[in-house]
C-alpha cells in the first residue's frame, strides 16, 4: 500500500503593485484647493469693491447732480466766457485743462493748486448754456471725490502702496485658479463631456458636496472668459506685474504714441497710462480767449464727441485737443494746434496706435465698465456676483467634506493628498518648471507665494515623515 504525501501549500502570491498613471490631475487638485482657501478672501474683497465701483457713474450723477448736470439748452455760451466765469470763481492757480460740456453735462475747468500734487486739481463746473458756475470739487484725473474714493477702495483699500499688494495678489492668482478649476471640471466629466454636463450643475444630487460642486464648477465655466479678461487687464496697471508689462510693451514698440506740442517740430516721446492725459502745470502767459478758435480747429479736423483741451505752459507751446470717448468705438484722436496761426502742428489718431496699445486701451475700458456703457456695467456686476457665489460654494464644499465621525471630527475637509508633484509626467516637469518660473518672474505676487507654499509643504512633509514611526 502506497501513501501519497499531502500536497504542500503554494507560497502566497504578493499582490501586484499597480502604478497609477502619471498626470497633472492630483497636482492641479491640490493647488486649486490651497489657492482657493488662501486666495479666495482677497478675491472676495476685490469682487465686493469692484461691484461698488461698477456703478460709480450713476452714483456720481446722483451725489454731484448740482455740479455735473444741467438742463440742456441752446445755444451754448462761448467757451472763453465759461473759462472766465470759472476763473472768477477760482482766482488762484494756473489753468491747465478744459472739458467742454455737451447735452446735460457741465463744462469742467481745471486749475492747479500749491497744496495739491500733479495728479489732483481743483475743478470748477460751469453751466455751458448760462455761464453760471454750478460748483467746485477737488478731483483726481478729472474724477470726482466719490469715484476716487471707490477707485482707491478697489485698488488698495485706502492703504496706499502697501494696499496695492492685495489687488495684485488677487489678480495674479485669479487666472490660475480659473484655468485650474476649468481643467479639473473637464477631467471629472470624462465620459460625459457634453455641453449640458459642463455648463449646468448636477441637479440629480439633492444635497451634499456633489450638488455644491456642480454649482461651483458650472458657474465657474460660465465666468471663465470674463474672469480671465479681468485678471489680465487688472494686472496691466498693478505695481510689479504692471511694470513688467510696461517694459515688455515698450520692448515690443507697442506703447501709446503721444502728440508733440513743440512748435519747433520736435517729436514727443511715446506714452501710456491708465487714467489718461494730464497736462503739465500751465502758466497764465497764454491767452485763454484763444480756446474757442482752438476748439473750432479741432472740430474742423474731425475730433467729434467729448474732448479735453490742454492749455500750454507758454506761447511757445501748442495747445492740444484730445478725444476722451471711452465707449465703443473708442475715440482717442489727439491734435496739437498753434493758436497763433490756427494750424495743426501734429496729430495722432487712435487708428494709428500699435495693436498692443489698442488692446490695452480696450481692456482697461472694459475693466472699468465704460467700453459698452450700461451693458458693460451689467456684465461686470454679473461677474462680481458670480465670483462671490463661486467662492461661497467653494468654502461650503470644504465644510461639507469634513469628517463627522465621533472619533474623527474636524471643522473642515482634509486637503488632497501630498506628493502630487511626484505623479507628474517627466515631460510635464521638464516643460512646466521653466514655464512656472517665467510666470512667477512676470507676476511676482504669484511666484513668491507659490514658492513659499512649496517650501512650507516640503518642510511639513519632512516633519510628518520624521514623526510617523512615533
Amino acid at each position: 500500500m502506497t501513501t501519497t504525501a499531502p500536497p504542500t501549500a503554494a507560497p502566497p502570491v504578493e499582490p501586484r503593485r499597480v502604478r497609477s498613471p502619471r498626470s497633472f490631475g492630483p497636482l492641479l487638485l491640490r493647488l486649486h484647493f490651497y489657492a482657493g482657501v488662501l486666495v479666495a478672501p482677497f478675491l472676495l474683497v476685490a469682487s465686493l469693491t469692484g461691484l461698488a465701483y461698477v456703478f460709480a457713474p450713476q452714483l456720481e450723477r446722483a451725489v454731484y447732480a448740482d455740479e455735473l448736470v444741467v438742463d440742456a439748452g441752446a445755444p451754448a455760451r462761448p467757451l472763453a466766457e465759461q473759462v472766465a466765469a470759472a476763473r472768477a470763481a477760482h482766482p488762484e492757480g494756473a489753468l491747465t485743462a478744459v472739458r467742454p460740456g455737451d447735452g446735460d453735462a457741465t463744462t469742467q475747468v481745471d486749475f492747479t493748486s500749491p497744496e495739491l500734487d500733479e495728479e489732483h486739481q481743483h475743478t470748477v463746473y460751469v453751466n455751458p448754456y448760462t455761464g453760471a458756475v454750478t460748483g467746485q470739487l477737488t478731483t483726481w484725473w478729472a474724477s470726482t471725490p466719490l469715484k476716487t474714493w471707490l477707485d482707491d477702495l478697489h485698488r488698495n483699500l485706502h492703504l496706499g502702496d502697501v494696499g496695492r499688494h492685495y489687488s495684485e495678489f488677487a489678480a495674479s492668482w485669479l487666472g490660475v485658479i480659473t484655468v485650474g478649476g476649468l481643467i479639473l471640471w473637464w477631467r471629472r466629466q470624462r465620459g460625459n463631456r457634453t455641453a449640458r454636463a459642463l455648463l449646468t450643475p448636477d441637479l440629480s444630487a439633492r444635497k451634499g458636496v456633489r450638488r455644491t460642486r456642480g454649482w461651483h464648477a458650472a458657474t465657474g465655466v460660465w465666468l471663465t472668459a470674463g474672469l480671465l479678461v479681468l485678471a489680465a487687464t487688472g494686472l496691466t496697471w498693478s505695481r510689479y506685474a504692471g511694470e513688467n508689462f510696461s517694459t515688455a510693451v515698450d520692448a515690443l514698440k507697442g506703447s501709446r504714441p503721444s502728440v508733440s506740442t513743440a512748435l519747433d517740430g520736435s517729436a514727443a516721446p511715446a506714452g501710456g497710462g491708465h487714467h489718461g492725459g494730464g497736462a503739465a502745470p500751465a502758466g497764465e502767459t497764454v491767452d485763454p480767449s484763444a480756446i474757442d478758435s482752438v476748439l473750432k480747429v479741432a472740430r474742423d479736423n474731425g475730433l467729434s464727441g467729448p474732448v479735453e483741451i490742454t492749455v500750454p505752459e507758454d506761447a511757445a507751446t501748442a495747445w492740444s485737443v484730445g478725444q476722451n470717448r471711452n465707449e465703443w468705438p473708442v475715440g482717442r484722436d489727439v491734435i496739437a494746434v498753434d493758436a497763433a496761426t490756427g494750424k495743426v502742428v501734429d496729430r495722432v489718431d487712435f487708428a494709428d496706435w500699435p495693436v498692443l496699445a489698442k488692446l490695452t486701451r480696450w481692456g482697461i475700458n472694459a475693466h472699468m465698465g465704460t467700453l459698452f456703457g450700461v451693458v458693460n456695467q451689467i456684465l461686470l456686476a454679473a461677474l462680481a456676483v458670480g465670483l462671490i457665489c463661486v467662492i461661497v460654494w467653494g468654502y461650503r464644499m470644504w465644510w461639507q467634506r469634513r469628517p463627522t465621525r465621533a472619533d474623527r471630527r474636524a471643522l473642515a475637509g482634509a486637503p488632497p493628498a501630498r506628493g502630487a508633484w511626484q505623479q507628474l509626467p517627466t515631460w510635464g516637469v521638464v516643460a512646466g518648471v521653466p514655464a512656472v518660473v517665467a510666470l512667477g518672474w512676470a507676476l511676482p505676487l504669484f511666484g513668491i507665494p507659490l514658492a513659499a507654499f512649496l517650501l512650507f509643504d516640503i518642510a511639513a512633509g519632512a516633519i510628518r515623515r520624521r514623526r510617523a514611526p512615533l
